[in-house]
């Protein structure tokens, strides 16, 4: 079942009351949650703000973004765990927490928004197409996507996370992780679907979590 509502405060918040299968959209959020306490930027009517409720299953996160990324239909990459860019912006994010053994996923894309608060390295499909997209249109794709992608096998889900993300191998980038920032270069994925980080000083490190970020010249 799908929920509708003109203004919610997050998507997240209903949706982890809710059985598996359901969805929840929203015109606008007033406190949009993103990873690591962020919030998303959900300016009303502009973008596409829902959450679904799933079965928790592995490389979650990883297959949610493939789906965004295929119902864009704008060619993307994919920034490990869970951000969908365009170049370097941000034009989709993937948002998942666990919930009384099932999983809520929030999915935030950016439609038709024509600026964004400079702190935000962000874009949306009209910046980069010049049309217009209404949510409706993109919901059913996404929705089709989202069956696709989490019903793949932990292989399939890998292999074409890393053949779809520049991050995932041979990327130099920065991660900021609660102990300092970490410089490196990236080095792929591990079997649960972490980032393996070559850093400066030649050791490898597992990244489980943690902004990551290219690594300006």
């Amino acid at each position: 079942m799908i929920h509708r509502f003109a203004s919610v405060d997050s998507t997240m918040r209903i949706a982890a009351e809710l059985p598996i299968g359901d969805v929840v959209v929203a015109d606008e959020q007033t406190a949009g949650q993103g990873r690591h306490g962020h919030s998303w930027y959900s300016a009303p009517g502009l973008g596409l703000y829902c959450s679904i409720v799933l079965e928790a299953t592995p490389l979650l996160t990883l297959a949610l973004g493939l789906a965004a990324a295929e119902a864009i239909a704008v060619p993307c990459d994919l920034r490990w765990p869970n951000d969908v860019m365009i170049g370097d912006r941000k034009v989709a994010g993937v948002l998942v927490q666990l919930v009384d053994r099932k999983a809520v996923a929030g999915i935030g894309i950016n439609l038709n928004h024509t600026g964004f608060p400079p702190e935000l390295e962000a874009t949306s499909l009209r910046l980069v197409t010049g049309q217009e997209t209404h949510a409706d249109d993109l919901l059913d794709p996404l929705l089709a996507a989202v069956q696709t992608y989490t019903s793949l096998p932990a292989d399939d889900i890998l292999r074409l996370f890393t053949r779809a993300s520049s991050y995932a191998s041979g990327r130099r980038v920065t991660v900021d992780l609660p102990e300092g920032r970490v410089f490196g270069t990236t080095r792929g994925l591990t079997p649960e679907g972490y980032l393996i980080v070559r850093k400066d000083d030649g050791s490898d490190t597992l990244i489980l979590a943690g902004g990551v970020r290219a690594a300006r010249a």
